[in-house]
């Protein structure tokens, strides 16, 4: 089957995953620290570069997820191949990638926060925490408002923002959103849309969002084509 062209509209977020082909990484705890913060910096400087706007990031042994806004259809390609150059040089790898990453536009005001909170809980599906926000190499403790990573390039997203009046409200019910996550089924109706890279909204948003994509954003139906009545 023909891969899928990418899948892209102008001024609409994309929730990314990147597995990695060495899902171990680096057995040394104090190298793989400093991989991590250079990953950080190298994500902030491509995405500068690129005009990509990052709302939420998660990096762990397995994957690099990204939820963020490109200004264009290259962005966040060019913004993965970026890190994957860097990474091949730095661990002396080939491919650096388990084949290509995958994407989904995101529905701003309703799938937005749910894409956001799956992804900052990917350290906790993986084991490799217990709590989001323990996960030093993430977004998740920016968002609510513990000790961590903050790196100045992060780009909250209005809907974030929309979670309180004030930074403290904001923190607060993010937090709580966080620790409880999604219901499984959203976390299911966003893996299915990761896995076959189509659009995740409600039907309106997906009328809206047809005539300026790059491509058609949800699967045919299956089975033959109805014949046209004579």
């Amino acid at each position: 089957m023909a891969r899928l062209p990418r899948l892209y509209a102008p001024g609409f977020p994309q929730l990314v995953y990147a597995e990695l082909a060495i899902p171990s990484g680096p057995s040394d705890p104090e190298v793989s620290h400093l991989l991590y913060l250079d990953l950080i910096r190298w994500m902030g400087e491509s995405a500068s570069r690129e005009g990509v706007a990052i709302h939420g990031w998660a990096l762990t042994p397995r994957s690099i997820v990204l939820l963020a806004t490109p200004n264009d259809g290259q962005g966040i390609p060019k913004l993965i191949q970026s890190l994957g150059r860097h990474l091949a040089t730095r661990l002396k790898a080939g491919s650096v990638f388990a084949g290509r990453y995958r994407s989904t536009i995101v529905e701003p005001g309703h799938w937005l926060l749910p894409a956001l909170l799956w992804l900052e809980r990917e350290p906790v599906r993986a084991g490799l925490a217990t709590d989001p926000e323990l996960w030093p190499w993430s977004s998740a403790a920016n968002h609510a408002g513990s000790p961590g990573v903050a790196p100045a390039w992060l780009a909250q997203h209005v809907d974030y923002w929309a979670c309180g009046n004030t930074p403290f409200d904001r923190q607060a019910i993010y937090r709580k959103q966080l620790q409880e996550g999604n219901p499984l089924g959203i976390d299911q109706t966003i893996e299915k849309s990761l896995r076959g890279q189509w659009a995740l909204g409600r039907e309106s948003f997906l009328v809206e969002l047809a005539p300026v994509a790059s491509r058609k954003i949800v699967p045919s139906p299956r089975g033959r084509p109805k014949k046209a009545p004579h």
